[in-house]
């Protein structure tokens, strides 16, 4: 098959015996990507391999790993050895790609800058990791005819009619990937695009907990204001079933609940008394995230829990119909969760505030 790897068999174990590469290991992501692939649930992989440029972040993985609290320079020693290795490099160095690429047979590139303000004030950061990185991924497997099987785009629903800097460059990622097949007849690239993640770095609900602990106020950028919400177990099971089944060049969406952000705040407070406070809409953000565009609608089938948009390249000898799933964008306002189903999402997936010390209580009186 062109471009294949194994598809379209769900029960396949699809990991077995694979060598990988994540890049961006570190990351909030980073860290489920490589507990569920060492769990074995899809075949166990012969190597996994973390790539990134924070040594101390790798540092704290290789101990929690070996069930260690602390360690001297030892540990590292021996650390090509073992199933879960961990490499120093960055996407924007060619050759630090190079190196990591030998022997890979699977790449999930979950390398990124993503936060919104970072990238609108240093975007030309932001293209060398989001773009570049990329890029290079593609021409080492290129111009050394690496025999990389699959690689899978970590993309955003800011790539979806982007209008800050952060989606735009992730949106060029998702080209380069898609694009990349044609220069690459040997390797599937494919992309897995999702909304808000519950708990990562960055996102809405941890900024709610550090507010509330410190006694307020919980701020808001707009009482309209929407996300998809979906845990980093949800966006590994969309990033897995892409690899699993993806064709060349398709883009997986999860279809995942939408929520007002009021409401996340309210079940986050859970009747304390504490404030919330309207401060407007930040540079770069809209009101509503879209995870399919209506361009991309037209082109767009389900699979299973999934929509899946089809490449627009004619060239990747597949069609641009869609099947007719969706009528118009996919937005996260069209189906909007009331209070109480947001409440039983957040408390099924255990992200309510902890009980607060006696201080904190205190400083809510």
């Amino acid at each position: 098959m062109k471009n294949g790897d194994e598809v379209g068999n769900s029960n396949a174990m699809i990991f077995a015996d694979k060598r990988i590469l994540v890049t961006g290991g570190t990351g909030s992501l980073g860290k489920v990507l490589v507990r569920r692939l060492l769990s074995g649930k899809d075949g166990l992989p012969a190597k996994i391999t973390v790539f990134s440029r924070d040594e101390a972040k790798q540092h704290f993985m290789r101990l929690e790993y070996q069930h260690k609290s602390a360690a001297t320079d030892e540990i590292i020693y021996n650390n090509f050895r073992q199933r879960l290795d961990f490499r120093i490099g960055d996407v924007r160095d060619y050759h630090s790609v190079a190196a990591a690429l030998q022997d890979i047979d699977i790449v999930f590139n979950a390398a990124a800058l993503k936060q919104v303000p970072t990238c609108e004030y240093f975007p030309f950061e932001a293209v060398r990791t989001n773009i570049e990185g990329p890029e290079n991924i593609v021409r080492v497997i290129q111009t050394q005819r690496l025999p990389v099987k699959t690689v899978i785009g970590i993309s955003t629903d800011k790539a979806c009619k982007p209008v800050n800097a952060m989606g735009m460059t992730k949106a060029l990622q998702e080209r380069v990937f898609i694009q990349a097949n044609m220069r690459c007849p040997g390797t599937r690239f494919i992309c897995a695009r999702y909304g808000n993640v519950l708990a990562s770095r960055g996102s809405v609900i941890p900024l709610f907990h550090e507010q509330i602990r410190a006694g307020g106020p919980v701020t808001i950028t707009s009482p309209d204001m929407t996300r998809f919400l979906l845990s980093l177990d949800d966006a590994v099971d969309t990033i897995f079933a892409g690899v699993r089944d993806a064709r060349v060049g398709e883009t997986y969406i999860p279809r995942v609940p939408s929520a007002l952000v009021t409401n996340v705040a309210k079940v986050l407070i859970a009747g304390r008394p504490i404030e919330t406070r309207i401060v407007g809409i930040r540079p770069g953000e809209k009101i509503h995230e879209i995870l399919v565009s209506e361009e991309e609608a037209q082109r767009s089938i389900a699979r299973g829990k999934y929509y899946v948009i089809l490449p627009m390249l004619p060239e990747l000898g597949v069609s641009i119909n869609g099947d007719g799933c969706l009528k118009q964008e996919y937005s996260s306002a069209d189906e909007v969760m009331d209070l109480q189903a947001t409440t039983r999402m957040i408390e099924e997936r255990c992200l309510t505030v902890p009980e607060l010390s006696e201080e904190q209580e205190e400083i809510l009186g």
